[in-house]
């Protein structure tokens, strides 16, 4: 009896095990790093765990824009496989501490795309991809495997029988940079200890690194350049180091740490994070650290395309920001001195500019525990340089872009109401970031307007500031600074100066307050001109601070519809130096490019959400895909899948810091988000389909909802969204005013 019981006990245990097995689902089959290294999109390919400071993976030969992550679908030479790499950037850097693994007569030239040196060909169909682990058998013969930790990479390689075995450790290369002072030395038989000083985009780039074996290196051989060099230790501009092995091996594991502060740091990350020579091990954690983050969005649909593209764009936008501090948390600010553990995660690898529309917000809603490490990585940067980052890369500022975009990622997480860093500091960090004299904010202070004939790129930064600006008085308002509240108000109406009434477009206006002309609003001129990668039609909308003051200029809400009904059907010659960023157009709406993304929500603020809904869907359809170039540009360190992530779930911050989302067009029939505390907030969408685009009615919580746009608060306390789908326009649905979105803070 006893017998019979314990078999019963154990059969239910089974089949409840089983059956959990079977319910539990798995997000990470429907990425696919493919997706945007085709195109214009430069997207990372390698293994990486979210946020992590490594991202580990091949690298080809440097041919121009498009390889500005290291590697690009169409390529077919391998050069070797790097530590570090951004992820869908308009500018290349990285490539750190490249190391390939080649048969046949040792060699220390990379060689070239036809004449080969330690690099080799590669076919894709012998490539496996996945976040966490990256497999190339290369046509040397050589198999490739990649893992990685959050500062460790672990790279295992097989050579095939009866080849000579070689790796080389080549510190002069990198991507779109050059080295300049790079050091190895073998410490002993199983480690190497070194650095790589490199400038490029970051002028100043410091990384340390550790190497441990799981075979001897004895045979390690030094060169700069191609010169060999005696001993066992080695500084100079371009060091390489040469393993040609005696005797065969069959199967090498390199652990790579790296660490912004030492060596030695370098090697304690490998001790901490990966103690042992378990590769399987280390791709099954990094594996559950990615469906874990994938997990807190649920999308129910039966198109497979849009599951894979929504999950690949939830992935990309977890690449970057990158960890930029050791497992002790010490960290190199950008004043080169070491930080010990500050009792935050510090981050690098910010492109501000681009992910203050979206991917900075939607980290409020899912990514909550990290949000106070973005601001304090933000606030310590302001510390050491004086001002907060512009675009701040491995310990550098940049100061790529305009605007000082920092401003609405920390004013939305402070009005969302997240603690955890210094509010005073922070403040402080707003006010003496946006009263400098440098990029033009000299004549905002003086005359209200940058003068074209002083300043390039006038426009678009005084249409930057003004976004900021209102940002920084809604925390003025918050924290009771009546007289600063004021003054950033004026300033961010100042996009006003701009407006042409006589022509219904922003344009550049000179010193002695004349229009410049000629004036064309198609041509754009990047660098020289007047707009940054963009023309006078685009960056006329760029006002998501305040769409109801840009209506009354239009002469009102028909003006105003009519106009932008245009924006979207204008076609024309945009001069033979327009930005190759200018893309993904609709007439001269660019998705390609970030200042565009608000504006297909700003019809909602005229009371015609349902053309806000169609060209939503149209955006989704057109420049989303589940294919190798399915980007319609630069990927922007996850700007543009952010877009599409909040785009799908249905609604978009069209204002980087109110609070406010703006209803779209859902794509999926249900999505549940994890929004912390044990709560979910669910849409789900009745008659969706292809075709059903126009939201009909809404219900929250049971109860029927008109308004067209739903606040934070409202969706971090959870609960349910019920939205009706049709194939025609409900032209009531958020038409009265008080059912519009509002750009001001109630």
């Amino acid at each position: 009896m006893k017998v019979r019981n314990l078999l019963f006990l154990f059969t239910c245990i089974l089949f409840a095990t089983v059956g959990n097995a079977q319910t539990k689902q798995s997000f990470l089959k429907y990425v696919d790093p493919y997706i945007g290294t085709g195109g214009h999109g430069h997207t990372f390919m390698g293994a990486s765990v979210p946020y992590g400071a490594v991202q580990v993976g091949p690298n080809n030969i440097n041919k121009g824009w498009d390889w500005c992550s290291g590697y690009y679908y169409a390529d077919s030479v391998c050069v070797g496989f790097a530590q570090t790499h951004l992820s869908g950037t308009g500018i290349g850097d990285l490539g750190d501490v490249l190391i390939m693994p080649f048969t046949g007569a040792p060699r220390t030239d990379r060689g070239t795309q036809t004449v080969l040196g330690y690099s080799s060909k590669y076919k894709h169909k012998n490539e496996t991809v996945s976040p966490e682990y990256y497999s190339l058998k290369l046509d040397n013969g050589v198999k490739v495997e990649l893992t990685a930790t959050e500062r460790v990479a672990f790279h295992k390689y097989t050579f095939p029988a009866n080849e000579q075995e070689n790796i080389i450790i080549d510190l002069s290369e990198g991507n779109q940079d050059r080295s300049t002072d790079t050091y190895l030395k073998l410490v002993d038989d199983h480690t190497i200890l070194g650095y790589r000083f490199s400038s490029g985009w970051a002028k100043n780039q410091q990384l340390w690194f550790a190497i441990k074996s799981s075979v001897s290196l004895k045979d390690l051989k030094l060169f700069n350049a191609n010169e060999a060099r005696p001993g066992t230790e080695l500084k100079d501009k371009k060091v390489k180091g040469l393993i040609s092995f005696a005797k065969p091996q069959g199967t090498v594991s390199f652990k790579v740490g790296i660490s912004p502060v030492s060596s030695e740091n370098a090697l304690a990350n490998i001790n901490a994070e990966i103690p042992a020579w378990d590769f399987a091990a280390v791709v099954n954690q990094a594996k559950a650290k990615w469906e874990k983050e994938l997990s807190k969005v649920a999308v129910e649909t039966s198109d497979l395309a849009h599951k894979r593209t929504f999950y690949t764009a939830l992935y990309h936008t977890m690449i970057d920001p990158a960890l930029f501090n050791d497992h002790d948390g010490s960290y190199r600010g950008t004043d080169k001195k070491v930080y010990p553990n500050p009792g935050f995660n510090n981050y690098s690898e910010f492109s501000l500019w681009d992910i203050y529309r979206s991917t900075a917000p939607l980290s409020t809603i899912i990514h909550q525990d990290r949000v106070k490490d973005f601001i304090n990585s933000l606030l310590v940067a302001y510390q050491q340089q004086g001002k907060l980052p512009i675009w701040p890369l491995m310990g550098n500022e940049t100061d790529c872009m305009v605007g000082y975009s920092a401003v609405p990622v920390i004013v939305d997480a402070y009005l969302k109401g997240y603690k955890g860093f210094d509010v005073n500091l922070a403040y402080e960090a707003l006010i003496k970031s946006s009263t400098r004299d440098d990029y033009g904010m000299k004549y905002i202070k003086e005359k209200g307007y940058i003068p074209a004939d002083k300043e390039y790129e006038s426009v678009s930064k005084a249409m930057e500031y003004a976004i900021d600006d209102w940002c920084i008085a809604q925390m003025a308002k918050k924290l009771g600074k009546t007289a600063d509240y004021q003054e950033y108000t004026k300033r961010a109406g100042y996009y006003k100066n701009y407006f042409d009434e006589s022509i219904k477009f922003v344009r550049p206006k000179m010193s002695d307050g004349s229009w410049k002309t000629p004036y064309d609003p198609l041509k754009s001129i990047h660098g020289k001109g007047d707009f940054t990668e963009g023309n006078g039609w685009q960056y006329t909308w760029l006002v998501p601070q305040d769409v109801e003051g840009l209506i009354a200029l239009m002469g009102g809400d028909k003006g105003f519809i009519d106009k932008f009904d245009e924006f979207f059907k204008v076609t024309g010659d945009m001069g033979a130096e327009a930005s190759s960023d200018i893309s993904g157009l609709i007439g001269m709406y660019a998705h390609g490019n970030e200042p565009s993304h608000p504006m297909t929500y700003m019809y909602a603020f005229a009371g015609v959400q349902w053309k806000t809904a169609e060209k939503v869907r149209q955006v989704m359809r057109e420049f989303y895909t589940d294919k190798i170039d399915g980007l319609a540009g630069n990927e922007d360190c996850g700007a543009m899948s952010s877009w599409y992530i909040m785009s799908s779930m249905g609604f978009y911050p069209c204002n980087p810091a109110s609070g406010i989302y703006v209803m779209g067009s859902p794509l999926f029939d249900k999505v549940k988000i994890d929004v912390g505390g044990g709560k979910f907030f669910t849409t789900t969408v009745i008659n969706n389909s292809s075709k059903n685009i126009y939201i009909q009615s809404m219900e929250l919580n049971g109860v029927k909802y008109d308004k067209s746009f739903i606040k934070h608060n409202d969706v971090m306390k959870g609960g349910n969204l019920k939205i009706t789908m049709g194939d025609k326009p409900n032209y009531n649905f958020g038409k009265l005013a008080v059912n519009r979105p509002k750009s001001q803070i109630e």
